[in-house]
């Protein structure tokens, strides 16, 4: 039986000047053209790969080689100063891991922040992606009837003025429709994260690459939705607090290959609350990639398999 437990599955690797660390299971199959597929997180406070996926990684793995990816400035990865607005930013250094591992091409899955990186990475290096999953994906989410800042980011922020586990509680509470999902283990799990050394400073870089009038601009992805090509399933939680389901209406009129599922019942964090759904309907979206009118539009090479003796390198 294959070992899915965090330290088993920890890794890290160079992305250009920094380090960033992930966890890895499961080798390619057919499902989805054999390609890799890298899980991106959101950016809450304490929030990392391992957090968001972690309890995801075992089912995904059976069909996909899995990355959950710690991006910059957030759980074992290292924490440099954001250059730019975070979505280019961190894009740029996870295909500087792809580059690293020797992966050509993969789907990706990107929650919240994740899925602003997502989205921002295949705006800039079509040729790395395949598909996208985004769930609740920041900067492409358009609040039309919701006054901003939402609910949970207000938390958000609330936490950031006072770092205390009542105010990230109170954060986490957001995420969710059933609260028996809020549990004290959850949030000093995430408070240790959140207050580790140089994560507050992180937190901070990153939001004021959101307000800085010299970057936000960079971060609003619904203004470019119109240019992905990539086939998109937009997944939602219909109650979700944070980025609520109107914001889904723009990207889901500008993408041309874009498609909707609502979880009913679910907050942000679909990958936990819906987990089986979840899992369900983005795997049989990522295995319509094997079709050959799509798989066509890569390079032979495309599968995304790593070289030999790739699996073991750390």
């Amino acid at each position: 039986m294959s070992d899915f437990s965090q330290d088993a599955t920890r890794r890290s690797a160079k992305a250009g000047e920094i380090t960033l660390n992930y966890y890895e299971a499961g080798v390619a199959t057919d499902v989805g053209g054999g390609l890799p597929l890298v899980m991106l997180h959101g950016g809450g406070p304490g929030a990392s790969a391992w957090s968001n996926f972690g309890r995801a990684l075992p089912g995904f793995a059976t069909s996909f080689r899995t990355l959950l990816v710690d991006q910059p400035g957030f759980g074992g990865s290292e924490k440099p100063p954001v250059v730019g607005n975070f979505y280019r930013h961190a894009a740029d250094h996870v295909v500087k891991l792809l580059d690293e591992l020797g992966i050509d091409r993969v789907h990706l899955l990107g929650n919240s922040l994740g899925g602003g990186t997502a989205m921002r990475l295949a705006l800039e290096y079509p040729d790395r992606v395949g598909r996208l999953v985004l769930m609740g994906p920041g900067g492409l989410s358009l609040n039309l009837f919701h006054a901003d800042p939402t609910e949970g980011v207000q938390r958000l922020m609330d936490f950031g003025a006072n770092p205390s586990r009542e105010s990230l509680r109170a954060f986490i509470s957001t995420m969710v429709v059933d609260q028996s999902l809020v549990t004290d283990e959850l949030v000093e799990e995430r408070f240790a994260d959140a207050t580790a050394p140089g994560a507050q400073e992180a937190m901070r870089s990153m939001g004021v690459s959101f307000w800085n009038p010299e970057t936000a601009e960079d971060g609003m992805l619904w203004r470019e939705a119109h240019r992905l090509r990539k086939h998109t399933l937009l997944t939602w939680g219909r109650e979700d607090r944070v980025n609520p389901l109107d914001g889904a209406m723009v990207a889901l009129k500008l993408i041309p290959k874009a498609s909707l599922h609502v979880f009913p019942n679910c907050g942000h964090w679909a990958q936990i609350e819906a987990a089986d759904e979840f899992r369900e309907v983005a795997t049989a979206f990522y295995a319509r990639h094997s079709r050959p009118t799509e798989s066509s539009e890569g390079r032979a090479s495309d599968r995304g398999r790593a070289p030999e003796g790739e699996r073991s390198r750390s």
